[in-house]
């Protein structure tokens, strides 16, 4: 029955009320200080980031204008300038007359740069650009006489590539080096047999007689066929007169020069397409005598990098490969 009976002593509430009251009110004061203590920490970690990402973009942008646009003419004194273009010349990339042509122009006007090298590693691509490239390199020698232009052949510098090269005061390559392929070509592929074979009717409408000229999926007319010739004739025609201006007395033209063909470095040399054996660095040291080599090549800066990491350019790439068929090509 004790067990029962309340404790209404008021003597015996107040005693244990104020030590209730303390412990809750130093358990709220420890979650209070604990909440202020974690926003605290969370926000020096914030600005600890904001900063690290700041300092970054700094650096990024700092070794951009450093690194990619080079220094200045005092700190690099004389030197052999190098270019490079590796690859396919082609609207984009390495090999397109916008990423190349900058380049060009910084290396002949740098009072430190002795003469430029232009590195080519190519199968050849665009005429478009292998010509405007060309253009520029000549316009280029006229306003800089006394900076020599020198072309040093990799492992293949054909076609487009050759285009290009063949503008360059000499040609260095190695006795194992593809040169040549002095022609143009156009291909693709025609459907029409077989969507009949297989019962698939192309229903094409067009606003010209010739609109759907080259259409895979359409017979090829004798017509369309000729006029396409007339148009590689022409180009080639355009092919030769640079290499005969670029190369003058040096050729040994022979019947099969301009006929696609390509050739070793040996015989490229024999036949006048090339001046001798040489590298990068011997032609800096024994041709230039300026052994130090500074890169005025325009490199893919992080963002394009990154975007071609993770694919962001295969759609394009893919469609360029399916339409770049049915254009004119130096390759």
């Amino acid at each position: 029955m004790s067990d029962n009976i309340r404790n209404d002593n008021p003597d015996t509430r107040q005693a244990t009320s104020p030590t209730v009251s303390h412990w809750e009110r130093e358990t709220l004061e420890k979650l209070v200080f604990a909440t202020i203590k974690e926003r605290r920490a969370a926000r020096r970690w914030g600005i600890f980031f904001k900063l690290s990402f700041l300092g970054l973009a700094l650096f990024v942008i700092w070794a951009y204008f450093d690194f990619s646009l080079g220094g200045s003419d005092e700190a690099m004194g004389r030197h052999t300038a190098l270019i490079e273009i590796n690859g396919t010349v082609e609207a984009e990339g390495p090999g397109a007359a916008d990423t190349v042509i900058p380049s060009l122009n910084k290396a002949f006007a740098d009072n430190g740069a002795a003469a430029v090298v232009l590195r080519i590693n190519s199968p050849g691509g665009s005429p478009v650009q292998a010509g405007i490239i060309v253009d520029e390199i000549n316009r280029l020698k006229k306003g800089y006489p006394n900076k020599p232009l020198y072309v040093v052949v990799d492992e293949i510098c054909a076609s487009g590539g050759y285009y290009i090269a063949a503008a360059a005061d000499k040609i260095y390559v190695n006795k194992a080096s593809i040169v040549g392929s002095i022609g143009v070509l156009m291909d693709g592929f025609g459907f029409n047999g077989l969507l009949d074979k297989i019962g698939v009717e192309r229903r094409l409408l067009t606003a010209g007689a010739n609109k759907g000229f080259l259409d895979p999926f359409s017979p090829q007319s004798a017509q369309q066929k000729a006029h396409a010739q007339e148009m590689l004739d022409e180009i080639h025609q355009q092919f030769i007169a640079v290499v005969r201006a670029g190369r003058g007395k040096r050729l040994k033209e022979t019947p099969d020069m301009f006929s696609g063909l390509y050739w070793t470095g040996a015989r490229a040399v024999e036949m006048g397409l090339a001046d001798g054996f040489g590298t990068v660095d011997t032609v800096a040291r024994d041709i230039v005598k300026a052994e130090d080599i500074i890169d005025y090549t325009a490199h893919e800066g992080l963002p394009e990098r990154v975007l071609k990491k993770f694919g962001a350019s295969a759609g394009a790439g893919a469609v360029k490969a399916f339409t770049r068929s049915s254009l004119p090509g130096l390759r």
